[in-house]
């Protein structure tokens, strides 16, 4: 067997951090160089005498929206909470190079049709249960489960044995060889298999992780204690974590500026200019491209089964705007879902469509179409709603007419799986910030077997399945793979990207050591209150 040799993305992505100090003054600073994590935190300014962190104290974190039991296995907004409770088998630097979590070590067969994996044997569930091989069997063959609605479900079915070696050495067999397969590793929560079902119900969640739940509350939060047989000595240092629903912006902001939160990643764009004049908090940018904002299309609604139309629409949004005016600045305005970080990445595709209104209004002339009409689906957040209102305006701009149409997260995620979404709609996407085919083969929006736009193509399927199968053997052949899959998405555009984006965190200066993963589960094992 061979060592598992990683692709790297040229360079690795950075966060930045806006510290507001005295009279009102901003100090920027950028942190992070070779296989430092990005998501990992870059101070440990504030500590006890001894040079250690402090422990102990309850961390308040405010979100916008309730936990969401149903969406337990797949990605959304509702995933910041998962870290906290469960862990993964692997997590990744910032160069999508694998390292240690629930795995020691890995090692692929030859022929990339098995890997080989070395568990840890110090791990206990919250319920005492040592964690063993059959855990991870049973979370491949769960998130294999139609009714999970998994977005790595494809990779998870590309699992079609089992071989255990001791009760910590596992090899899975592969149908095939896939690049994306620590993708689903770091995706992939491991849960206790006997409560499974109360977990997706909001009764119990037992994992491995470094909190366990004392309580949700539906509408109000959760409120998680620290587990003290967790495998990390000493860790976590924090006593408990208290996650508080706080759906209005105002509330949310003053919540922060008075201390009541310590830590935050909703507050809307429009509120982060407040938020940087409050002493005592901190904004961290982290770039690592781990969401998108995009305006997706139905393609079966005409005329946008016409490509010219959905174009037109490409070219109408003013990117720059949206990001200034609706998201406070952070964010790269995009035509394309790949991050700076992504080896998909390139300033052509980038910049393929800017913004154009007279290229827009000529493109729905040819088509010969005007005064068109079309309801706009989008989050009833503070945030989101200042999205669609943008993009609202700039389509009229074009003789577009929008009518906006709120909806809640859940019903959103649900409309977005079961692709009952309206002409247009506008929400974030993941997935775009890991291997480069893990977005085509997984996410809703861009899945190339059933995607939310109903978009259908035998070339668009040919190049996702030769990118995710038949990973190729240098650098240059990668790139020109990733590059005809851009090309196609950038000329159908059946789903128009509009900024790329990372967490925004705002914090208290007394937390430290905040961390995510790719997926935005937020890791709080070495975070304290100094």
């Amino acid at each position: 067997m061979t060592e598992l040799n990683s692709p790297t993305p040229p360079g690795p992505s950075r966060r930045t951090t806006l510290r507001a100090a005295s009279g009102g003054a901003l100090l920027l600073g950028t942190a992070l160089a070779g296989c430092r994590s990005a998501v990992s935190d870059a101070s440990s300014r504030a500590r006890d005498d001894d040079g250690r962190p402090r422990r102990g104290g309850v961390l308040d974190i405010a979100v916008n929206s309730d936990f969401t039991p149903a969406l337990l296995f797949s990605q959304s907004a509702q995933s910041l909470q998962h870290r906290l409770v469960f862990n993964t088998l692997t997590r990744y630097d910032d160069r999508l190079v694998p390292q240690p979590e629930l795995a020691r070590s890995w090692a692929y067969a030859k022929d990339g049709r098995s890997l080989t994996l070395e568990l840890r044997d110090d791990v206990t569930f919250h319920n005492g249960r040592a964690f063993t091989a059959d855990d991870v069997i049973f979370a491949v063959k769960n998130l294999q489960k139609p009714v999970r609605a998994a977005q790595l479900r494809a990779t998870a079915a590309v699992v079609t044995g089992f071989e255990k070696r001791g009760p910590h050495t596992l090899v899975l067999e592969l149908a095939h060889p896939v690049n994306n397969l620590f993708d689903l590793f770091e995706f992939m929560i491991i849960t206790d298999p006997e409560s499974v079902e109360d977990a997706v119900a909001g009764r119990r969640l037992i994992g491995t992780g470094p909190f366990t739940l004392k309580k949700w509350s539906p509408g109000s939060g959760l409120s998680l204690a620290r587990n003290p047989a967790y495998w990390r000595p000493g860790r976590p240092y924090l006593d408990g974590v208290e996650l508080r629903v706080v759906p209005q912006a105002d509330a949310l902001v003053s919540s922060l500026r008075s201390g009541q939160s310590q830590l935050s990643f909703n507050v809307p764009g429009k509120s982060l200019a407040t938020v940087r004049d409050a002493p005592g908090l901190t904004i961290t940018d982290y770039a690592t491209g781990g969401g998108a904002v995009y305006l997706g299309v139905n393609t079966t609604v005409a005329p946008l089964n016409d490509r010219t139309v959905r174009q037109a629409l490409a070219w109408a949004v003013d990117r720059d705007r949206l990001l200034a005016q609706s998201l406070g600045g952070y964010g790269l305005a995009s035509a394309a879902p790949w991050p700076r970080s992504s080896p998909a990445f390139t300033e052509a595709h980038r910049t393929h469509y800017t913004h154009d209104p007279a290229k827009a209004r000529a493109l729905l002339r040819s088509a010969g179409h005007k005064g068109l009409a079309f309801p706009l689906l989008h989050l009833a957040l503070p945030a989101e709603t200042a999205v669609a209102e943008s993009i609202q305006y700039d389509l009229k701009q074009v003789g577009v007419r929008v009518t906006l149409r709120p909806t809640d997260p859940a019903t959103a995620q649900k409309k977005l799986i079961s692709q009952d979404m309206p002409a247009l709609w506008t929400l974030g996407h993941s997935f775009a910030q890991v291997q480069p085919s893990t977005l085509a083969v997984s996410a809703y929006p861009f899945n190339e077997a059933r995607n939310t736009s109903r978009y259908r193509s035998a070339r668009y399927t040919e190049l996702v399945r030769e990118a995710w199968t038949e990973p190729p053997a240098d650098r240059a052949a990668a790139h020109a793979q990733y590059d005809r899959i851009s090309t196609l998405l950038l000329d159908e555009a059946f789903l128009i990207d509009l900024v790329v984006r990372g967490q925004i965190q705002v914090s208290s200066d007394r937390l430290h050591g905040v961390r995510l993963n790719k997926f935005s589960y937020l890791d709080l094992d070495d975070a304290y209150l100094a």
